[in-house]
């Protein structure tokens, strides 16, 4: 408590300075459908049922644009950290490999989607964060806290994470260089095209840096392509607003692995990661109160690891995996509510020197209904998904959940019911030096559920809940000594609880004026608890290094027109290692066309870790200059 107090009094002072006959029934209710919520002007995005922020049933969280504007961060990892509830265990700088859990969840646990396509990797959930896009090119990052299994499918168990690119209003080009400690390089080049049916965004980026201890040097490339075509159809009801879009990305990472896997001695491992992505979908009106949306996605993931950088033949794992789909959904509105319905049909191939060559194939449907009672105070949604999967076992996943308006202000909100994640191929079939797969595995299932109340009023948005996941065959690597290879295992239960808590203050919204200095203040609060029967004696790799409390706020201030000041402050205290306080801050100058800015991360020079392996960066300066041709996005 003490640290957090320090930090909080600096941190003001700055301010002022397949097998159908497989499929197990799972008896649920959970109907987890963040589709469409709109908070202030902002929606999470989704094809299926929408709601309003304040008749959502479950905890979302967006960071928006002028967040990610005014954050010193360089990475979507890095973005994420901020906030809490989201616990990313970074392995070296900026981004360069990074996994990601959701109140308490092991990375594998955790879905990540790119304007909703699933970025999720089946050889393992270390790769799931490669998203080929830069944060300039990011529009807004959707966080959907707790279990997402019934609509999102699998590796939704924790929760989900959607990333929404920037759509072109005008066209412009932006440029943008940073410089930094570590003979850190970044540039990027954005640039949109819009006309009067389409827009196009083209972002590239290249981010380099000497490494701040040896062997963490790393190069990082991001390439994107996003369009739209946005051709209604004029009839008399104009009912019909047929809409195309499409994206394609590519990124590339290149990083030297000091002490990344297996243990901190391993100072000379490699790693070159390729992540590519692309997809199309249309979406309109079949009839004025029926809509739909159809997509096609890909995705191909590259690994090539080597256990002594200079010499690869000792020991190398090279894994390329791809996974196609088509997705389709539909809602229908009725006098009894809003039908939403709609399938997904995927197949996913690997080919790896370690892992062999697999395939899956996964067929998925679903079936929800909102009703609206009480005056449209209560908002009611029960719904189904059934799964299969062509090596494992598939899924029967019931669900609802519930809304109730209070007034203007303030709703109530719970949900309920089961979700589960699949293993990954590493999981199953990996044979290393010091890891080896477990072939026996069973997917995992856990009973979740939650309620809460949320705030939506003139600037304030927040909400508090309290939740509890009741986790069955959770999978862990464990071992019995520091010398045994780590192996997965089905843990017999892991159950987690705790309280989550968001508060976003908007000051000029909040009190319909300019308040002097003062632009936005967020707060976040997260207490977790873990029980497990778990043997005391087995060393646990990922499951049990959760973080018991968590807290994370940001501060904006606008100086004068155009100059601004962001502060921010996380406090970790996790199960397994030592408590940190971290402050990072950035001061910008930006009036349309010019950008100046600087950046500080870990400003006090805190020694800590985020995994129990890796010694994160100390402080670290960058300075950019950038400019717009045009009027930006």
């Amino acid at each position: 408590m003490k640290k957090i107090l320090i930090a909080f009094v600096l941190l003001s002072f700055s301010g002022l300075s397949q097998d159908t006959t497989k499929i197990s029934v799972i008896p649920a209710l959970i109907k987890i459908d963040p589709s469409v919520v709109t908070i202030t002007e902002y929606t999470v995005s989704g094809e299926r049922i929408k709601n309003t922020y304040q008749e959502e049933g479950k905890s979302v969280l967006i960071i928006d644009k002028e967040q990610l504007k005014n954050t010193p961060a360089v990475s979507v990892a890095e973005i994420l950290v901020q906030h809490a509830g989201v616990d990313i265990r970074q392995r070296g700088a900026n981004g360069v490999q990074a996994d990601i859990g959701l109140r308490g969840s092991t990375f594998d646990q955790v879905l990540i989607l790119l304007n909703g396509v699933r970025m999720s990797d089946a050889q393992t959930g270390h790769n799931s964060l490669n998203i080929p896009v830069d944060v300039s090119a990011i529009e807004r990052i959707e966080i959907i806290k707790g279990a997402g299994a019934r609509v999102y499918g699998q590796n939704s168990l924790a929760g989900v994470v959607n990333i929404i690119t920037k759509n072109p209003k005008k066209t412009f080009t932006s440029l943008k260089l940073t410089a930094g400690d570590f003979n850190l390089w970044d540039y990027t080049v954005t640039t949109g095209l819009k006309t009067e049916k389409t827009s196009h965004l083209l972002s590239l980026n290249r981010n380099t840096s000497d490494g701040y201890k040896y062997n963490t040097d790393y190069s990082i490339a991001n390439y994107f392509y996003s369009g739209e075509l946005d051709a209604k159809e004029e009839t008399k009801f104009n009912i019909y607003k047929p809409r195309l879009t499409w994206m394609a990305g590519f990124t590339e990472k290149k990083f030297g692995a000091n002490g990344f896997y297996s243990s901190p001695a391993f100072k000379d491992q490699y790693e070159e990661t390729q992540t590519s992505v692309a997809s199309i979908k249309l979406n309109g009106n079949m009839a004025k109160n029926i809509s739909y949306s159809l997509r096609v996605n890909w995705r191909r993931a590259q690994d090539e690891y080597v256990f002594l950088r200079k010499q690869p033949e000792v020991f190398r794992n090279h894994h390329i995996n791809n996974m196609g789909g088509i997705a389709f959904n539909s809602t229908y509105k009725n006098k009894l509510g809003v039908t939403g319905f709609g399938f997904d049909i995927s197949q996913i191939w690997i080919q790896s020197n370690n892992l062999g060559k697999r395939v899956r194939k996964i067929q998925t449907a679903f079936l929800e209904h909102k009703f609206s009672l009480l005056k449209n105070k209560l908002k009611i949604t029960p719904g189904i998904q059934v799964s299969n999967y062509s090596d494992v076992d598939g899924v029967f996943l019931p669900g609802i959940d519930a809304n109730f308006k209070l007034n203007k202000r303030f709703s109530l909100f719970a949900t309920t019911g089961y979700t589960y994640r699949v293993p990954t191929y590493t999981d199953l079939y990996y044979v290393g030096r010091t890891n080896i797969g477990n072939p026996d595995l069973d997917p995992e299932v856990a009973l979740s559920y939650e309620g809460g109340i949320r705030h939506s009023y003139k600037g304030i948005t927040g909400q508090v809940s309290y939740f509890v996941r009741e986790g069955n065959n959770i999978i862990d690597w464990t071992r019995a000594t520091d010398t045994d290879p780590w192996q997965p295992n089905n843990l017999i239960k892991l159950n987690t609880a705790g309280i989550d808590l968001d508060v976003n203050i908007d000051f000029k919204k909040a009190f319909k004026k300019e308040i002097p200095v003062l632009n936005r203040l967020t707060i976040g609060y997260v207490n977790l608890s873990q029980t497990t029967t778990v043997d005391d004696g087995l060393l646990s790799k990922y499951a049990l290094e959760n973080l018991k409390n968590q807290v994370t706020t940001s501060l904006s201030l606008t100086y004068m027109k155009g100059l601004t000041h962001t502060i921010l402050y996380r406090y970790s205290d996790r199960v397994n290692l030592d408590d940190y306080s971290i402050v990072d801050t950035k001061l910008a100058y930006n009036n349309g066309s010019v950008l100046i800015f600087g950046e500080i991360s870990n400003l006090l020079d805190q020694k800590y870790q985020e995994t129990n392996l890796v010694i994160m960066p100390g402080r670290w300066f960058r300075i950019g200059l950038g400019y717009t041709f045009g009027n930006g996005l």
